[in-house]
């Protein structure tokens, strides 16, 4: 997928007031984000929109847009951000995860981060792999899981390693889902990596989704399908002032907020029907 991208200057006074920019250029298209960097896939680029909302936004400024070839700012990037390392259990749990295997795994799960998607370490990723790695392979043994909009395939990749019975993974973008892939064979776990706009359907009994809240307003009826009685949804990728508007759009499809957790600016919702 062909990206571009838009290098800004920023003179905000506060954090929050450059959090909520980022959140507004996602609503017109931008997916991934980097200092002063924003990327879109080229094919969604609206220059107007993006001029109107500099426009309108004080403390901020654009320096410039610029398509960039995919090899090369791929391949920069990786370059700067090595691999992740996330630590998901003890002696007991490696027992569970792997049985006889324990002793070929270490209860680590090493990810190597593609672009701008990264590698585990966004506030947002970390607590829905904090949550999952608190419960523990006792509660994940056997599970049904989603991971939607899977990047470099973290969250698939750690239900996985805890037991997990079934991981599919779906992201809109290609090197995404080859990344997915790639990491999970590095991991010695199997994920069902697919490429698609929205989740496949299925039955699930864990679906985690990472993504804008614009997007998952709209796929909150197909979360609320796919999920199997008893199942849950955790649901990340947005602010406090999103959580209202998500968990009405929730329980006007049958799922009800039981749990909410923070890590800075972000929040992570759990679901259940």
């Amino acid at each position: 997928m062909q990206y571009s991208v838009a290098t800004f200057r920023y003179r905000f006074r506060e954090q929050w007031q450059q959090e909520l920019f980022l959140q507004r250029l996602a609503d017109i298209g931008f997916d991934s984000f980097e200092e002063d960097k924003a990327y879109v896939p080229t094919s969604q680029l609206d220059e107007s929109a993006l001029h109107r909302l500099v426009s309108e936004t004080e403390g901020v400024e654009i320096v410039g847009v610029s398509e960039c070839p995919d090899e090369n700012w791929n391949a920069v990037w990786e370059a700067e951000h090595g691999e992740w390392e996330i630590a998901i259990g003890g002696e007991e749990d490696c027992a569970l995860m792997h049985d006889d295997e324990a002793d070929v795994h270490d209860g680590t799960v090493v990810i190597v981060p593609h672009c701008a998607f990264g590698a585990g370490y966004h506030e947002t990723t970390s607590m829905l792999t904090g949550e999952m790695i608190r419960r523990g392979a006792r509660w994940m043994h056997g599970r049904h899981v989603l991971d939607n909009g899977s990047g470099t395939g973290v969250l698939g990749i750690v239900a996985a390693r805890l037991g997990a019975a079934q991981v599919v993974a779906v992201d809109i973008d290609e090197k995404s889902v080859e990344s997915t892939r790639l990491n999970a064979e590095r991991n010695d776990v199997t994920v069902d990596a697919r490429l698609g706009k929205v989740p496949p359907e299925g039955e699930y009994d864990l679906i985690l989704s990472n993504i804008h809240r614009n997007i998952l307003m709209e796929q909150m009826p197909l979360y609320a399908r796919y999920l199997r009685q008893g199942g849950e949804v955790w649901l990340s990728g947005f602010y406090e002032d999103d959580c209202a508007q998500l968990v009405a759009a929730a329980e006007q499809t049958g799922l009800q907020s039981v749990a909410r957790q923070e890590n800075g600016e972000w929040r992570m919702l759990i679901m259940t029907r």
